[in-house]
């Protein structure tokens, strides 16, 4: 007996991908390549545009000058230039800002995620985000003529500083403050998210262990989420220092190395944000030091940057 075996043909393999890549895709894939490459250029332009003028400046200051421990005053008839005093001012107020903005914004986020219910989220969440819109120069303004005066009329007299020796309510604290509620919707919201991304399987599970809800919170769910945490406190402390508006405002023109804070200071942005904006001869030394200073804010915050991706990827937690 003879079995004969039919021959079927075999099925092509199915694919997503279509044969012939289509015109819109081809059309979206040339946008986004000109929109990274846009972002690239505009990057290489800023940088272009600090560098040069910068060049300019040290022709004319050492550089060892320039981060010498000297008075810093560029305008003044015989100018000076240490920079380690507007230095010291960024610093400070960042050191401020940061006590309130960090711990309140990262309780906040860990309230919203683990114990607020959704009659709650639906409040807070739109308050927040109130708070993130209001322009800076509002901020300023309540710094100045609320937050100040009251800080210094109920300020101890016998705690060293030039609170009652300089006219007007600019000083380091008030500024500090406010700069530190400016900042806490960001910290808060960026936290809250990565508390979130976090799988609900880890909270059952330790709930089923008999663990409580603020052990879940800070034993687990914080742990979890700390490489975004990590990255809202960056990008909470990178807004401070590149803040402008509310320290112009508020914390005064003088250019101090203290964190006494009843204290005037002159940061970074207020010098450059002052300067730019005043009468000052396009060319002269007084003109460079604006890139000068402009390029060394450009460096610290992307050294603050570089630190954050390499924290980021040190405690990124991958989830299946």
């Amino acid at each position: 007996m003879v079995t004969s075996a039919i021959t079927r043909p075999t099925a092509a393999p199915l694919t997503l991908e279509a044969s012939r890549p289509r015109v819109g895709e081809k059309v979206i894939v040339v946008w986004l390549f000109l929109a990274a490459a846009l972002a690239v250029l505009i990057t290489v332009g800023i940088v272009i545009s600090l560098i040069l003028p910068t060049i300019e400046f040290f022709r004319t200051v050492p550089l060892d000058r320039f981060f010498s421990m000297e008075p810093w005053g560029p305008l003044f008839a015989s100018p000076t230039y240490g920079v380690v005093h507007i230095v010291g001012g960024t610093f400070a107020i960042v050191i401020y800002s940061s006590v309130i903005a960090l711990p309140a914004g990262l309780g906040s986020a860990i309230y919203m995620s683990e114990y607020a219910g959704p009659r709650m989220r639906k409040v807070l969440q739109p308050l927040l985000e109130i708070l993130e819109g209001i322009p800076t120069v509002v901020y300023g303004i309540f710094a100045l003529f609320f937050i100040g005066p009251v800080i210094k009329d109920n300020w101890p007299t016998w705690i060293p500083g030039k609170l009652g020796e300089e006219p007007g309510f600019q000083f380091l604290l008030a500024a500090g403050l406010v700069l530190g509620v400016m900042i806490i919707p960001t910290v808060a919201s960026v936290a809250s998210d990565s508390m979130n991304a976090v799988p609900r399987s880890l909270r059952e599970a330790a709930y089923g262990l008999g663990s409580t809800k603020m052990q879940v919170a800070t034993k687990v769910i914080v742990p979890s989420a700390l490489s975004g945490i990590t990255a809202s406190f960056v990008l909470g402390l990178s807004r401070a220092v590149g803040e402008t508006m509310v320290v112009l405002m508020a914390a005064g023109a003088m250019a101090n190395l203290t964190l006494w804070p009843n204290d005037p200071i002159l940061t970074m942005t207020a010098f450059i944000g002052r300067t730019a904006t005043g009468d000052i001869s396009t060319g002269g030394t007084s003109y460079y030091t604006v890139f000068a200073v402009g390029t060394l804010l450009f460096l610290i915050t992307l050294t603050v940057n570089m630190i954050a991706i390499a924290l980021v990827r040190r405690f990124r937690e991958v989830y299946e």
